[in-house]
């Protein structure tokens, strides 16, 4: 073991990229709390930044897919895959999908490389969700126009280890969002992103 100090970063070596996977039902908050973080990470010190949201991906990139867990899977491994595109080029990405399944969450840490990805799990009751459902999915879920929702009637696995979990449904916005950029930041000063 070395007794050396560690070295400061080399300022001729490319920065190293970082995604932050935000994930959760619809209606938890993942878009605000990407927003909030985005901002956040747009301020300090002129890093590049690549939002990814899952309503954009899927209204572009994956326009032509649709909601059976072959085609979610395929939206999330696309956008996994413009990540690591990310991560290559020395960006901080902050995505915001609902990624309900463990073994998805497994892909995109494959994809995108276990040590450049955190999964922040925005984690908020199905009541709330639906309290909150700014988009109608679940009213339409309930009347029967919708089907195959995350949460009602497709599956959504709590995620066995997340890097972090904010409890939308019990805490202020401001709470979680001042929750995530302290996260974030510890996150990028041990890769030397200070």
């Amino acid at each position: 073991m070395s007794s050396q100090p560690p070295q400061p970063p080399d300022p001729n070596r490319s920065p190293t990229g970082h995604v932050f996977w935000l994930f959760g039902l619809s209606g938890a908050g993942k878009s605000t709390l990407a927003g909030r973080l985005s901002a956040h990470l747009r301020n300090r010190s002129g890093d590049g930044l690549l939002l990814l949201d899952g309503d954009r991906i899927r209204n572009g990139l994956s326009a032509g897919l649709g909601f059976s867990e072959a085609d979610r899977t395929e939206n999330l491994r696309r956008a996994a895959e413009v990540a690591r595109l990310g991560v290559e080029s020395g960006l901080l990405v902050v995505a915001a999908f609902i990624t309900p399944l463990e073994e998805q969450r497994r892909r995109i840490r494959g994809i995108v490389g276990a040590k450049a990805v955190s999964f922040v799990w925005v984690n908020a009751a199905l009541g709330t969700c639906r309290d909150r459902d700014a988009k109608g999915l679940y009213a339409r879920a309930a009347a029967g126009i919708t089907r195959d929702v995350t949460g009602v009637s497709a599956a959504f696995e709590n995620p066995v280890f997340p890097d972090l979990e904010l409890a939308t449904d019990r805490e202020e916005v401001e709470v979680s969002a001042a929750r995530l950029t302290r996260f974030a930041d510890l996150t990028l000063g041990a890769i030397g992103r200070v």
